[in-house]
């Protein structure tokens, strides 16, 4: 049986959502899937031609000012070319996003991805997981602490380096890897099976 091809489309602008999109390719790369980790600013045409060829891509940016980071934007806007002859029709698709505030409106980014993925005709991945942190009882120390269902969300301080990042956000991310990784096996397998 063949192995799923993720790529993972992602900008970081301080290392912060860089280190979350580590973490999803080590989740999905987990399951056997091959992985590319794609910075979709300054995507070149090969890179262009791995996200064509994957059977998932998994979308990633920052929250800034209540959506989508610039550069992820244009990469969306030149996308548009996929758009019109289809190339990304029925491949899966998830994201995640990171900001420093604990919701930063990351919401709107996800929505945003979603939308993104919706139009080129892919079939959206959510997280899968009940929120953390949400009674007395519990702590920000489980998964899915911020309580998200749409993606991953990430929160790190705004004054701190990459290695600030929560390790908890970041073993949701590993989760939403693996999470894509398996659906997209099971696609797969089936797309075989249906064509032999």
């Amino acid at each position: 049986m063949t192995s799923p091809v993720i790529s993972i489309a992602f900008h970081s602008g301080f290392g912060h959502t860089e280190v979350i999109a580590d973490a999803v390719r080590a989740g999905a790369a987990s399951t056997g899937a091959t992985v590319h980790l794609i910075k979709v600013d300054g995507i070149t045409d090969e890179q262009w031609e791995l996200l064509d060829g994957s059977d998932a891509i998994i979308f990633g940016t920052p929250t800034y000012m209540g959506n989508v980071a610039a550069a992820f934007q244009a990469f969306a806007e030149a996308s548009s070319k996929r758009w019109y002859t289809r190339a990304w029709q029925d491949k899966l698709a998830a994201g995640f996003t990171n900001s420093g505030s604990k919701s930063g409106d990351k919401l709107q980014a996800l929505q945003a991805v979603s939308v993104l993925a919706a139009q080129q005709g892919m079939h959206w991945i959510n997280l899968g997981l009940l929120p953390g942190w949400n009674s007395t009882t519990s702590s920000d120390d489980e998964l899915n602490r911020l309580g998200f269902s749409l993606g991953a969300a990430a929160q790190s301080p705004v004054d701190a380096g990459a290695e600030a990042v929560h390790k908890f956000d970041v073993a949701t991310a590993e989760h939403l890897g693996r999470r894509v990784a398996e659906q997209a096996a099971v696609f797969v397998a089936g797309k075989a099976a249906l064509a032999g």
